[in-house]
């Protein structure tokens, strides 16, 4: 019984996975500055999308999440106070406590932002491929899914 040869090279395959890290960099640098939101720290963006996703928290649990002490999460959210990014409010179950949340400007700042980029992707790849490059997008596409989540 022959061993049929892979179809790609584990040098080929090495490749394209620089490739694909280098490209997705390229892209995400791409869609930061079709975004128009600001210039953000990553530590500040990490706890913008936390609070996006997880919702409310206070200083300690934002702490932990990221693995910082609270005195630098403080100053961290000092600035996107400042900022008018997040607001804070007692913590109904230890008033000692403040439970910090986006503010409704910045909420709508960020949903502003996504149709932005997503009107640039939208536009980009309506003006620059053809409609069988646009189905090999979308098949590609499908492929990262799966990729992302394995």
């Amino acid at each position: 019984m022959s061993k049929t040869p892979p179809l790609v090279t584990p040098e080929a395959l090495h490749a394209l996975a620089e490739d694909l890290r280098v490209l997705t960099g390229r892209l995400r640098r791409r869609l930061r500055e079709e975004a128009h939101v600001g210039d953000f720290t990553p530590s500040q963006v990490q706890v913008l999308g936390l609070l996006e996703r997880e919702g409310p928290a206070t200083v300690s649990a934002l702490a932990r999440a990221h693995g910082m002490r609270p005195q630098s999460m403080g100053e961290t959210l000092a600035a996107l106070k400042a900022a008018g990014l997040v607001s804070g409010a007692p913590d109904p179950n230890d008033g000692r406590q403040t439970v910090l949340s986006l503010t409704p400007a910045f909420r709508k700042k960020i949903k502003a932002s996504r149709a932005a980029r997503e009107d640039w992707l939208y536009r980009t790849i309506q003006t620059h491929f053809s409609p069988a490059e646009q189905q090999q997008l979308a098949t590609g596409v499908d492929l990262l899914k799966r990729l992302v989540d394995s």
